[in-house]
């Protein structure tokens, strides 16, 4: 079987990954987390994991009858390093939910005349309107991050971008819109080992791209982004939540747990919900771990 890239995440697992990433993919067992700083040693069993699981999605269920019936509008931005659990999460969170009043939003490379709009025009044409719940899975902060990394944009261009994120969103806020933003973070072995099972998997390359692959030796710039963005687009009406995403499963109830503690829907069962593990779940300090 040919592979995507021409191997060239194998490769640089060969030739480019540093010693203790090699090792502990090579090393690690299964359901083992490879972050020595991350607070569980395993991943979540299934069990346990469904049980809550099973719960969280009836509050779903109930927060969008709710958002329907009263008109409300969520928007959830789903940022992260590449193989985070972005698209996984999103899809859980979308599982029970109707469809025709849940988006998904996953822009591709701008074109020449999204290329000539305001920056920000693209993705805000995409706001839900009333009843509807939208999913970003990537967004604006494109600009902070990836955009930065690679050189697609000028360092004058991102600075505009700062400039105006925080207000944007403000206005977004201050008309009613529920804005979530989440940041979910994986350690340098779990994403290599991640990237390694979707290269040999023929189901799973689509996922990949060649800025996947070139980003790889890039681990050190993206962090350096990634600081500065979440520095400072954090704000008070639009603050970020830190997903550390190692274990998927965790990192799925941290993120559904924490969309429906803040939102005030009718018929809502706080303890069906549970408490968010917020060695998972938190601010940008989390960040750091």
């Amino acid at each position: 079987m040919a592979l995507p890239f021409d191997g060239g995440i194998s490769t640089y697992f060969r030739d480019g990954a540093p010693d203790a990433v090699r090792k502990a993919i090579a090393t690690g067992e299964k359901r083992e987390i490879l972050n020595e700083s991350y607070p569980y040693e395993k991943r979540m069993d299934k069990d346990e994991y469904e049980g809550q699981f099973d719960a969280l999605q009836i509050e779903l269920v109930k927060l969008q009858a709710w958002a329907i019936s009263t008109g409300a509008r969520v928007v959830v931005i789903f940022e992260g390093r590449d193989a985070a659990g972005k698209g996984g999460t999103i899809s859980r969170f979308r599982q029970n939910l109707n469809p025709r009043h849940a988006r998904v939003i996953a822009l591709s490379k701008p074109t020449e005349i999204e290329a000539g709009q305001w920056y920000f025009q693209r993705y805000l044409k995409h706001m839900p309107a009333k009843g509807e719940i939208v999913f970003f899975d990537r967004s604006w902060y494109n600009r902070g991050v990836v955009e930065k990394v690679f050189g697609f944009c000028t360092d004058a261009e991102r600075e505009h971008f700062f400039t105006q994120v925080t207000d944007v969103e403000r206005m977004l806020v201050e008309d009613g819109v529920h804005l979530f933003k989440f940041w979910l973070n994986v350690g340098r072995a779990e994403q290599l080992r991640r990237f390694l099972q979707r290269e040999t998997d023929p189901l799973k390359h689509w996922k990949l791209s060649r800025i996947d692959v070139d980003g790889l030796a890039k681990w050190d710039d993206y962090s350096d982004a990634i600081q500065e963005t979440l520095d400072r687009s954090h704000s008070e009406h639009a603050p970020w939540t830190i997903i550390r995403s190692d274990d998927k499963k965790r990192a799925r109830l941290a993120a559904i747990r924490t969309l429906l503690h803040e939102i005030g829907y009718a018929n809502k069962d706080r303890e069906a919900i549970g408490d968010i593990d917020r060695t998972i779940a938190g601010g940008p300090d989390l960040w750091h771990a």
